[in-house]
């Protein structure tokens, strides 16, 4: 069992068309979850600003606040200036180039995410490792936290692993039989870090994995937090 576990994939906030607990700390409990880093559904699926203000409205040392930017010209940006994200003083940000339609290489963005220099966290349904590659070339110091990589695309995932050591994987829909594993012999554990999507998606899969993986324990505890803590 590892030491600690941190959800480094959270969501809390309404879903159309679902019924889903609106705080996430009853579950977490349940699951032996010890902090998470959440973002807000409006966020995602419908007011970036507003589901940041509700975001930021949370007091709990338990849920790190991941808010979503938006970078376009002024307008249609959010929020509406890059003081104000310095202003949160969080400690990653998440993008969602398909869902809000902007370029993620392209130079508003580029501009954006080199003058806050912080980890972001995106999905990679909203992108592609190749965008990525691109990205991470354009900013050299930039940290990308890949969510909900699958494991169907397993051998494009690594490859970008190999390019560059500026990427860490989100491991809860690795659950292809070795695939966790495998990443961590080539890559290193500190490489992976534990998240579930929840509650959209199912957390007990990934809790359970994260609980059975064929790894030393020592590589359990990164995977569980101490990767995402030093991303963070």
């Amino acid at each position: 069992m590892p030491k600690s576990v941190i959800d480094a994939h959270r969501l809390i906030g309404p879903v159309p068309f679902d019924d889903l607990p609106s705080d996430p700390r009853a579950e977490m409990d349940r699951l032996g979850i010890d902090r998470a880093c959440v973002t807000h559904t409006l966020s995602l699926y419908s007011d970036a600003q507003a589901g940041n203000d509700a975001l930021l409205r949370l007091d709990d040392p338990r849920l790190i606040p991941v808010p979503v930017v938006v970078p376009g010209v002024p307008g249609a940006s959010a929020p509406a200036n890059l003081h104000q994200v310095l202003e949160w003083n969080v400690r990653m940000i998440r993008l969602c180039p398909e869902r809000h339609r902007f370029d993620l290489t392209g130079p508003i963005a580029l501009r954006c995410l080199a003058a806050l220099a912080l980890p972001v966290a995106i999905d990679l349904e909203e992108t592609s490792t190749a965008q990525l590659h691109t990205l991470l070339s354009r900013l050299p110091e930039q940290r990308v936290l890949l969510l909900n990589p699958g494991y169907r695309r397993l051998r494009a995932v690594a490859e970008l692993m190999a390019e560059t050591r500026r990427v860490w994987v989100e491991m809860g829909t690795v659950n292809t039989q070795g695939g966790v594993e495998w990443l961590a012999h080539r890559f290193g554990a500190d490489r992976l870090v534990f998240g579930t999507g929840a509650p959209i998606a199912d957390d007990c899969g990934p809790r359970f994995l994260l609980d059975h993986l064929d790894l030393e324990p020592s590589a359990v505890d990164l995977i569980a937090a101490d990767s995402l803590s030093g991303l963070l």
